[in-house]
């Protein structure tokens, strides 16, 4: 990208808490990363936003979108029949390259449905993934898992895909030399497991386009023994909800297990850049979102509870993969993947 300004498609509808913390997260990412957002939705609700927080619309486009797609619709009918929705009226903007990327916290499915009705699949990938960063123990190590929800049944070929995938964006955005990847699993030993993680490990230790580690138990997950972690859609939904409340219900058994009296509020006052601490490498507002790996395309799923803090966050990660041309090495590396198979065949 050089220094071309990057240009951001956000769904300033979608979410628990939009437009106002939409609208709040765009503004300051505009201010502190320089990228040019295009706030797509009701512009008199966006501009009222803008307005009653002190924030001008320079660096800002607002786009208008008539209609909404509600959280308890089907994802597909609703893309359909709503095509001035704000989630697909930021999806166009990407598909006619008015934006590099497009984040919305509105309904996740319809959020894909409309991916791949607009922007289409990438060359030799059957399924997107929704890729999440976790954190782990080594403070400056994450862990990806995907899938997180986008497929709540998997083939072996999916995971495989989803091991390639994610270890394209570990190196090129999260900064691992060599994405360290696992299979999560029952056990450690490669006989372990059902026949889509039998049939799926021996994909993954064959493909010479990834670090194959072997399985990750679910204690391993946040080890930071991977950089990488495939599952399929359903297990990893499962995954990723427990990890958000496990860090919401310790910072609760940390604050009720605090004495009581003025012990208890000297001991907090001391421990409070601690836990502020623990609470910033726990807070899944700080990954923003998830990446939907595989479409063509550079999209964001966010939070459906994000605040003004996860949307600066995915604006922030959308922004890295746009500069890292994370969409473009994953073109080149399943376009090698896919004639090396073709020779194969031929050669048999």
């Amino acid at each position: 990208m050089g220094s071309t300004q990057v240009r951001i498609a956000l769904d300033a509808m979608g979410g628990d808490y939009a437009p106002d913390e939409i609208v709040i997260g765009a503004a300051r990412a505009r201010d502190e990363l320089g990228v040019k957002v295009l706030l797509v939705g009701d512009p008199q609700a966006i501009a009222t936003t803008l307005d009653a927080n002190g924030y001008d619309s320079a660096g800002m486009e607002i786009v208008p979108a008539d209609d909404i797609i509600g959280m308890d619709e089907e994802p597909l009918q609703s893309v359909r029949r709503k095509p001035k929705s704000s989630i697909n009226v930021a999806m166009s903007l990407v598909k006619q390259d008015q934006a590099d990327a497009m984040i919305s916290a509105g309904h996740s499915g319809a959020v894909m449905a409309s991916a791949l009705l607009r922007l289409g699949r990438l060359k030799g990938i059957d399924r997107p993934a929704i890729g999440a960063v976790f954190p782990t123990v080594q403070s400056d190590k994450p862990v990806l898992i995907l899938d997180v929800g986008a497929n709540v049944d998997c083939r072996p070929k999916f995971l495989e895909q989803f091991a390639v995938m994610g270890s394209v964006y570990s190196r090129s955005v999260l900064g691992s030399p060599d994405p360290q990847v696992g299979l999560l699993n029952i056990g450690e030993e490669a006989s372990k497991g059902n026949d889509l993680a039998l049939r799926a490990y021996s994909r993954l230790e064959k493909n010479t386009n990834i670090t194959f580690k072997g399985n990750a138990e679910g204690r391993d997950v946040l080890s930071g023994d991977f950089d990488v972690i495939v599952c399929d859609g359903f297990v990893g939904n499962v995954l990723l909800k427990f990890a958000e409340a496990v860090g919401g219900s310790l910072l609760q058994i940390i604050k009720e297990e605090l004495p009581k009296g003025v012990n208890g509020k000297v001991g907090a006052a001391i421990l409070k850049p601690n836990l502020r601490q623990i609470k910033r490498r726990m807070d899944h507002a700080e990954y923003g979102g998830g990446l939907l790996l595989g479409v063509n395309g550079i999209c964001i799923i966010g939070h459906g509870s994000s605040r003004a803090a996860s949307v600066f966050n995915a604006i922030r990660i959308a922004k890295e993969a746009v500069e890292q041309q994370v969409l473009g090495q994953m073109q080149s590396l399943h376009q090698k993947v896919a004639t090396v198979a073709v020779e194969a065949a031929e050669g048999e």
